[in-house]
């Protein structure tokens, strides 16, 4: 009888709209936990992709730095070359023994310096004419028991450097 007293009263009405009321808060700062989680996952895809690409930009602008600085140092090396070719010029018409000698001794030197460099002299003198490699500058009719398409003479030296190459040999070509 209480209870139907207390139900009449309003009382009870109260306490349901507390409880109402306190779940709606529960379910409300359910939600804004769910999307402060979302947001924070989202940001977190984010981040993680922004890291990736700053990492693939620093290594890409760091091979290019280091293949700009190989192909100035191929660059400078290229610009020596005449001065090797000089030399052996020289060389070779050099009649004075001593003068010969220390030709030889600065040429020996050059041989040493683009050797370290990893510079390597195509020499394709009896081998078959390459265009990778050479230029052909002039063609001449092939003797008797000559092949055609055979380098007959170098004109100039080529070089190369593993597989790129630095300078290609101007050479004679067999018809």
């Amino acid at each position: 009888m209480e209870n139907e007293e207390l139900k009449e009263n309003g009382t009870e009405t109260p306490v349901k709209e507390e409880k109402s009321k306190k779940k709606e808060k529960v379910n409300k700062k359910q939600e804004e936990l769910e999307k402060a989680l979302a947001e924070a996952e989202e940001n977190k895809r984010k981040w993680y992709a922004v890291t990736a690409e700053y990492e693939n930009y620093r290594r890409r602008t760091q091979n290019q730095a280091a293949q700009r600085y190989q192909e100035g140092r191929n660059d400078v090396i290229a610009s020596l070359f005449p001065v090797g070719d000089n030399l052996e010029r020289a060389l070779q018409s050099c009649a004075d023994e001593n003068t010969k000698q220390g030709l030889q001794m600065v040429l020996a030197a050059f041989k040493k310096v683009l050797e370290g460099e990893g510079v390597e002299e195509v020499d394709p003198v009896g081998q078959p004419f390459n265009a990778d490699t050479m230029e052909a500058i002039m063609a001449v009719p092939a003797a008797e028991g000559e092949e055609s398409g055979i380098v007959k003479q170098a004109y100039v030296k080529g070089y190369k450097k593993g597989d790129k190459v630095l300078r290609y040999a101007q050479v004679i070509v067999t018809q």
